[in-house]
């Protein structure tokens, strides 16, 4: 009789999915990884609160969510952003464009094309490379979009070095075939690019995948530990909103 009225109460509280977080190792190298179902979980993306501040913490969003008697369930920086945390290329949140899409090759990171948008729709989202999202405009909830493209149809970003040097921590996203599943990865070692990149195209598989950013990056994932505490202030934020009990 207990169980019958357990099982009534979680049907009429609705599902309580969270992403599923784990630590693992690639070739020395150590990695966060958060899987979320598209099909069964909430994935937002989040700037600014509604007095226009920028949120800038993973606390800040979820002081927010309370208001929904929501909070966090994974979280962590997605994309490139500029000074007062604008962020560099196409940025829509829950429907509303704050800033157009680049598909112009420039400086830095984000301008080794190819680079792209993360987009978030209806039950599922996608990796999509930046002028190829220009020619079709996908309808997207929710997109943020970065660079470099880390694996485009499952080839690494042409630009990246096997013998590089340059290893930072980094952060990103890949998406499967179906658009079904978003896995987010953070390293907690410095690596290169092409080491980065592997791990999307030769572990998780992932067919398309996108870099968010570098040493600024941090996740949020209480489940192994991940505090994503931070002195510096971020710009866009993605992450798994879930019951707030």
């Amino acid at each position: 009789m207990i169980w019958r009225l357990a099982t009534l109460l979680i049907c009429l509280a609705g599902p309580m999915f969270a992403a599923e977080c784990r630590k693992a190792e690639h070739l020395s190298n150590g990695y966060s990884v958060c899987e979320v179902d598209l099909t069964k979980e909430e994935l937002r993306l989040f700037l600014k609160e509604g007095d226009d501040s920028v949120h800038g913490y993973f606390t800040s969003v979820n002081s927010s969510l309370k208001l929904e008697d929501k909070k966090l369930g994974f979280a962590m920086n997605a994309g490139m952003y500029h000074e007062d945390r604008a962020p560099v290329g196409l940025y829509i949140e829950d429907g509303f464009q704050a800033q157009r899409l680049i598909t112009n090759d420039g400086p830095g990171n984000f301008g080794l094309l190819p680079n792209g948008v993360f987009c978030i729709g209806k039950g599922r989202a996608d990796v999509i490379e930046s002028r190829a999202f220009a020619k079709k405009t996908p309808a997207c909830k929710y997109a943020s979009q970065s660079g470099p493209m880390l694996v485009i149809d499952g080839a690494l970003h042409p630009r990246f070095l096997i013998n590089s040097t340059s290893k930072f921590i980094r952060n990103g996203v890949g998406v499967n075939k179906d658009g079904s599943k978003a896995t987010f990865v953070i390293s907690r070692n410095p690596v290169t690019f092409h080491e980065f990149g592997s791990y999307f195209r030769d572990v998780l598989k992932t067919p398309n995948a996108l870099y968010f950013d570098g040493n600024i990056s941090r996740m949020y994932a209480p489940e192994i530990g991940a505090s994503g505490l931070g002195w510096q202030s971020l710009g866009p934020i993605v992450g798994t909103v879930i019951p707030a009990q």
